[in-house]
């Protein structure tokens, strides 16, 4: 009987995140501002949750679904950033297999959420824009906590299925992925055993939670344009003012996704492809924060209320 190449190999227990770069003055420059970028992003993402906590003024629909939508940032960067930033200021760039996949696992995990929370904020703006009467029932707290929570929980479900089949693939050969994190393809490539059901099950998933998802984001905004027929400017102003910032933040995410994911003709360089991943992994939940305060009065109003009820309790 004729054995596989890879049954006299010793298995991979650990791999080699390759990163950017091994130059250290290159790495030194990325180290400060990926800090920066990550600092930003928990410090702006917590401002958020903490005014929408503390103000009953945010206790709606919408800033509900931006408190989850920022707690999942959190998670995010905090998933990928510091193990970045400890393989560029200290050169610790190897990781078990085994931390490889549960990185991969909160990545893969929180990346579908979002695309379910966005189509979920996106339902809400429709909602309240073209049937207003109905808004109180239609979004009511029942319903808000169903979306939220069937998005993270259906989310977690499906990438574990994922998950269970990376884990059965045997690692053999090279142990270096050129990436800055455990992305899925770099990881699968490395696996000296058959991948194809393996990339069959995570396509039909990763499939589900973002492309539906865009298709309802799509008809609610479809629907949102017939605003358009609203007669005085004032209201046509107030019902763009309402889903800009979402809008702004659903072209932003699935822009990068799809020039990372589904269009490599474009960029067959793989240093494009991390650069690309840069936009969703730290740029995005660092400028989330600044989108949907900078255009945003309500939370300019509630700062303003924090800001003086602390001033009145120092004085």
């Amino acid at each position: 009987m004729v054995h596989p190449p890879w049954e006299n190999q010793t298995a991979t227990v650990e791999f080699v995140l390759l990163g950017f770069s091994t130059v250290w003055q290159l790495n030194l420059a990325l180290f400060t501002t990926f800090l920066a970028a990550y600092i930003f992003t928990v410090t702006g993402n917590t401002l958020i949750v903490l005014l929408v906590v503390l103000d009953h003024h945010l206790h709606t629909p919408m800033y509900f679904f931006l408190v989850n939508l920022s707690f999942l940032e959190i998670g995010y960067t905090s998933n990928i950033v510091p193990k970045m930033l400890a393989s560029l200021s200290a050169g610790q760039n190897t990781i078990s297999v085994a931390s490889c996949l549960t990185q991969f696992y909160f990545f893969g995990s929180l990346a579908a959420t979002e695309c379910l929370l966005l189509a979920a904020m996106s339902y809400d703006r429709y909602v309240a824009i073209c049937r207003p009467l109905h808004y109180t029932i239609l979004m009511n707290g029942q319903v808000c906590i169903v979306l939220a929570a069937s998005s993270w929980v259906s989310c977690f479900l499906l990438t574990a299925l994922t998950i269970i089949l990376l884990s059965r693939l045997t690692f053999c050969g090279p142990n270096e992925i050129d990436h800055f994190f455990c992305d899925f393809t770099p990881h699968v490539q490395l696996s000296c055993t058959d991948t194809s059901l393996m990339e069959t099950t995570a396509f039909a998933t990763s499939s589900a939670v973002t492309l539906v998802p865009f298709l309802l984001i799509t008809a609610s905004y479809s629907c949102i344009l017939t605003i358009l027929r609203i007669p005085s400017n004032a209201g046509r102003r107030k019902a763009f003012s309402t889903c800009s910032s979402h809008f702004t933040v659903v072209t932003m995410f699935y822009g990068t996704l799809i020039a990372t994911y589904l269009a490599p003709s474009a960029h067959p360089s793989q240093f494009l492809r991390k650069v690309f991943s840069l936009l969703y992994t730290i740029l995005t939940p660092m400028f989330n924060p600044s989108i949907y305060s900078l255009r945003n009065r309500d939370i300019h109003e509630a700062l303003k209320r924090y800001l003086s009820r602390k001033t009145v309790l120092l004085q």
